[in-house]
């Protein structure tokens, strides 16, 4: 079984202007932080998937998944 966590957090920048300083400033982390989260290659504490959620002001399944979120436009079964 993996242990990937998946995530939205670049769509959901991207979707509201946000840069990832400005995101990791808010936040209170590094800016590689969210370079790292966005392409796998760290998986965030709960807390800070929690605070993630919170500043996009979206439930944090919306922000994050154990399995792949589909593609845009993808039709599912």
């Amino acid at each position: 079984m993996s242990e990937t966590v998946y995530n939205r957090i670049a769509l959901l920048r991207a979707e509201r202007n946000v840069t990832r300083r400005q995101l990791s400033d808010a936040l209170g982390v590094h800016y590689q932080t969210i370079g790292y989260l966005e392409r796998g290659e760290y998986s965030p504490s709960l807390y800070l998937a929690l605070r993630i959620a919170e500043y996009f002001e979206v439930p944090v399944e919306v922000v994050f998944s154990t399995t792949p979120f589909p593609r845009i436009g993808e039709r599912t079964a």
